[in-house]
């Protein structure tokens, strides 16, 4: 968020796919993340960050309204305990009824602008100019493709309400070499709008929510080549050079004391796609689409000059959800009292050193598979994914099998949960003897925050059940302009497949 000049405090999110164990800071051998490690040593890394979703679109969900998937709908009930996201035929996407952080801050005279991928639903309800959004550069979905546009139409490229091109066919990928431009635009559309506010002197929310570390990964071509971990490590160089830019940016402008900005993940790096096209979690169990430590906790930097004392180093358990709660602080609003919110205002923590008392849950689909509280995780459920997957070489934990632990059934522990010391062993190897008096006092503690969390939950209509090939993007807003509308099929609404 920034101010300009003015009163407020402007705000900005830096939302990537990026493991624990990318950043220098947190011991990435190869140290190839200058601008972020510097970033944590003029600001404050926090060590116990979560997402709500192993997920992407469930995890921006939450992080745009400070509730939970299960909450704000970003969830299926098509299986249980299965990761949802936001595909291209997707029916559902964010609904009317959520309270967007924009839409909160516009209330405070905010101009919030989005770059990159929105993935809350694509259909004409859910654009993001819509949720409280003034500007959008982006896409709705991820840049899978190319496509035919027979029988799945290119991804469309955004700007605010109407469509500018496709990848692929306008904005180019190069799936052989990797190349593509895209992050570079995004870094100038980013440095164009900070510099537009400045002027006007408008405080601002700028939601930066590349995708370059997402398979297939990406990186211009001066980035090409320069890593020692391959083309996906020159995806991250250019995004950490991208994000001291903008730092810098902030800076030559005058405004940096007055924006506050964070750095995360929206989920735990893509295992299944490593090593060329993933990245690490360091220590932690697994990754993406796992409700181990490796799926969901993520890396997190503050930083705002003149306010966060440098160099610090945080052990609140956060989450990105707060992130809705302490931008609201920063504009002196309060949250919505008319719902349940579950994101905490950071502030006390990082500029007092306050440490507030709060559980962690992790949800998969509409099942809760575990909690973490204090240093203590219990696990609930157990799954990395089904055996019929993992026959065909889809495996979330290569490398990191943990006998009756990362389990490829659906296992039940609601009787006798699975419980880690996550100090002691931060990669959950090591279960705690059921007979045991730390597990029995852990558990107690652990079973309360559990009966009351499980009291109080309402869940919300589930928005990704239903998937439909006639809603995909054949013809968005702005494609006959550029001659690019495209003949949809039939409508033939079905239940949403989801393997994991």
């Amino acid at each position: 968020l920034s101010k300009g000049k003015s009163t407020s405090t402007s705000f900005g999110v830096f939302l990537l796919q990026m493991g624990w164990g990318d950043l220098g800071v947190f011991g990435e051998p190869s140290k190839e993340t200058p601008n972020l490690d510097q970033m944590a040593s003029e600001g404050m890394l926090f060590l116990d960050f979560y997402t709500a979703s192993p997920l992407c679109s469930p995890s921006r969900a939450a992080l745009l309204t400070g509730r939970l998937p299960i909450r704000n709908g970003f969830y299926t009930t098509n299986a249980h305990a299965r990761n949802a996201y936001t595909p291209q035929d997707i029916v559902g996407g964010i609904p009317d009824s959520e309270l967007l952080l924009p839409e909160l801050l516009k209330k405070a005279g905010y101009i919030n602008k989005i770059i990159g991928k929105w993935h809350l639903g694509h259909r004409p309800q859910f654009h993001p100019l819509k949720h409280g959004f003034d500007e959008w550069f982006g896409s709705p979905n991820c840049h899978f493709g190319p496509y035919d546009n027979r029988a799945l139409p290119n991804i469309p490229v955004y700007r605010d309400w109407e469509m500018i091109g496709r990848y692929y066919e306008d904005f180019k990928i190069d799936l052989k070499t990797g190349e593509a431009n895209l992050t570079q635009i995004y870094l100038q559309e980013a440095l164009d709008f900070i510099s537009r506010q400045q002027a006007s002197q408008q405080p601002f929310f700028l939601y930066w929510a590349i995708d370059a570390t997402h398979a297939p990964v990406y990186a211009s071509k001066h980035f090409l080549g320069t890593s020692q971990r391959g083309l996906y490590g020159d995806a991250v160089r250019e995004i950490d050079d991208s994000i001291g830019k903008i730092l810098k940016h902030l800076q030559k402008l005058g405004i940096s004391e007055n924006t506050f900005v964070f750095f995360t993940s929206d989920n735990g790096a893509a295992l299944i796609s490593a090593p060329k096209q993933g990245g690490s979690n360091g220590r932690f169990l697994c990754g993406k689409q796992t409700t181990f430590e490796g799926g969901m906790r993520e890396p997190a930097i503050a930083w705002w000059p003149g306010h966060i004392p440098a160099g610090g180093v945080s052990h609140q358990l956060g989450n990105v959800m707060d992130l809705f709660t302490t931008g609201l602080a920063l504009a002196g609003l309060q949250p919505p009292s008319d719902r349940q919110i579950d994101g905490i205002d950071l502030l006390p923590a990082i500029l007092q050193g306050r440490l507030i008392d709060r559980p962690i849950f992790y949800y998969r689909g509409n099942e809760m598979m575990a909690v973490r509280v204090g240093l203590y995780k219990a696990h609930y459920w157990t799954w990395s994914n089904s055996w019929e997957e993992y026959g065909k070489g889809i495996d979330f934990c290569p490398g990191q099998n943990v006998s009756g632990v990362t389990t490829h059934t659906q296992e039940e522990h609601t009787t006798l949960p699975l419980l880690f010391h996550l100090g002691r062993d931060p990669g959950e190897k090591y279960p705690l003897s059921f007979a045991s008096a730390e597990y029995q006092e852990a558990m107690e503690r652990i079973s309360g925050v559990v009966q009351q969390h499980k009291g109080t939950m309402v869940p919300g209509e589930p928005q990704l059940n239903v998937c439909d090939k006639a809603i995909m993007n054949w013809s968005p807003p702005g494609c006959e302009k550029l001659g690019k509308c495209l003949k949809p099929p039939e409508s033939d609404p079905k239940k949403c497949f989801w393997p994991h």
